[in-house]
């Protein structure tokens, strides 16, 4: 959900040393130029139909069950199969469920299974494979809850799975395209050591700064476009895209906004955006003063300009927000049929007034320590104090501000939440008065209420009209502001093809790509 970024140079083993040469290591460490040598290695490995994918950190763990990070997810995706995918568009792809059905009253999904998918150590996938993993999904872990509506999963006719849910959930489909639902083979051990999956490629190496996968030449899907696809862990985001500029590899997926600015107009790199449902939530706690106080929170409102700070630290990338996390990539769901107030810092200044503040707030600002989520504290500071809401920002590293419920117990604070291919999963993740991260503290009867019914309805309309609903109540008196929702980027070397960036990038598929 969040970057890490730091200033280190990127580290490589020996073996990576010894194979790239010196030239190769100073040329990725400094971003010089490749000598001529280490300009034909670049061609061989082209020629030879290997990919490098250089990331700014390592995988922490590749247990499926636990794994959140960009990294850790795109090794999984390379190696097993989701049963249902989703494309940069956010819209529902067949994966190893070639189809579905959906019984009338809405708690019954029956999916079909390609036929002819066989594991890497060979046997067959079965329908016992999805119904172990997904009762290992449902059993434990951040998923326990997720699938809680779950009331049984079972084989139904030939190749296929039955999902009987307790409730109607129209989502139900996305959840199961969830980062942590690869199929694993029923009763596998040591997972998250071992790597048995259907996937596209085949894990031969695995180091703290490598992960080296061999195409499946078998894949059901057909095989990859590549013969190697590389990993590459560098300690930041800078290391590599250093590395990417001296031609050690081939692309650079997750950089901040400044970084990809400055490669979009290299005529030897393919930079793709993409706008996501990701997005830096402001939230000023409403259980107790200042923030109870419905005047309070339209005052913070009035005093902040979105668009400015949207061209000020995303330099234009993704989309203004409307406080709200109804991002545009929602189209069906998203409206602007209420508008945001203009910004009047002296209107502001009126209603902390008449709320009993004559002298303004004075707060302390929470964030984690990441360059760009301290930006955008410092604009909002600044915006604010013109309306007399003074801020003191506590930058904190990423570690402490999570710990224990600290985020969740301060007054004001900013919190990235990384992109989600509904809106329905943050309104229950963070906005409902019951929800395990309603860091706000905000409890809404009207909104609980749409949130339940948007949740649960199989009548689109009525779901359009409950999100319609809370978008101009977020609007009108809710306790967040949504200043942008922020892109994904992806850099490819121009002889680089057939790669989509995803909105989550980890969930960029290589199965295509072709150098």
């Amino acid at each position: 959900m969040n970057t890490q970024e730091n200033s280190n140079p990127p580290r490589m083993s020996r073996r990576s040393f010894l194979k790239f040469g010196t030239a190769g290591v100073v040329a990725a460490t400094l971003g010089i130029e490749l000598g001529a040598d280490q300009v034909a290695a670049v061609a061989a490995r082209r020629q030879s139909g290997v990919l490098r994918v250089a990331w700014g950190g390592a995988p922490a763990t590749l247990d499926p069950l636990y794994a959140s990070a960009d990294t850790e997810i795109s090794f999984l995706n390379a190696v097993y199969d989701y049963l249902i995918d989703t494309d940069t568009q956010s819209e529902l792809v067949p994966r190893l469920a070639t189809g579905w059905t959906v019984s009338d009253d809405g708690l019954t999904y029956t999916l079909q299974l390609a036929e002819g998918v066989k594991f890497h150590d060979g046997s067959d996938l079965t329908v016992d494979d999805v119904i172990w993993t997904f009762d290992r999904l449902r059993s434990d872990g951040p998923t326990a809850d997720l699938y809680a509506n779950v009331e049984s999963v079972a084989a139904g006719e030939g190749l296929s799975v039955v999902f009987t849910l307790k409730t109607t959930n129209p989502d139900f489909l996305y959840n199961l395209t969830d980062n942590h639902a690869v199929i694993l083979k029923a009763g596998a051990e040591n997972i998250g050591d071992e790597f048995n999956g259907t996937g596209p490629f085949v894990l031969q190496e695995y180091e703290s700064d490598r992960a080296l996968l061999a195409a499946n030449p078998d894949y059901w899907g057909g095989a990859p476009g590549v013969e190697t696809l590389e990993f590459i862990y560098f300690d930041s985001v800078d290391g590599a895209v250093n590395a990417l500029r001296g031609g050690v590899v081939d692309v650079v997926l997750r950089v901040d906004n400044a970084t990809f600015l400055g490669l979009t107009g290299d005529d030897a790199f393919n930079a793709m955006e993409i706008l996501t449902s990701g997005h830096d939530l402001v939230r000023l706690r409403a259980d107790r003063a200042p923030g109870d106080d419905e005047r309070v929170r339209q005052a913070f409102r009035l005093a902040t300009d979105r668009q400015a700070i949207f061209e000020r630290t995303q330099f234009g990338f993704g989309a203004v927000g409307r406080d709200s996390p109804f991002s545009p990539v929602f189209a069906r769901y998203y409206s602007e049929d209420t508008p945001l107030p203009g910004r009047d810092p002296e209107a502001a200044r009126a209603l902390l007034a008449e709320a009993g503040y004559p002298d303004g707030l004075e707060m302390t600002l929470y964030v984690p320590n990441l360059a760009d989520r301290v930006a955008l504290a410092q604009a909002l500071a600044a915006q604010w104090e013109e309306a007399g809401i003074r801020i003191t920002i506590e930058p904190q590293e990423e570690a402490v501000y999570y710990a224990e419920s600290g985020w969740l117990e301060v007054d004001l604070a900013i919190t990235p939440w990384g992109p989600r291919p509904v809106p329905q999963v943050f309104l229950d993740l963070y906005l409902k008065s019951d929800a395990v991260w309603n860091e706000a503290h905000w409890s809404d009867d009207e909104i609980d209420e749409l949130i339940a019914l948007a949740g649960s309805t199989l009548d689109d309309e009525e779901r359009t009209r409950a999100y319609h609903d809370i978008q101009r109540i977020m609007i009108e008196r809710g306790p967040i502001i949504i200043p942008y929702f922020f892109a994904s980027f992806g850099v490819l070397a121009d002889y680089v093809s057939g790669i989509e960036v995803h909105p989550f990038v980890g969930r960029t598929n290589f199965h295509a790509a072709t150098v």
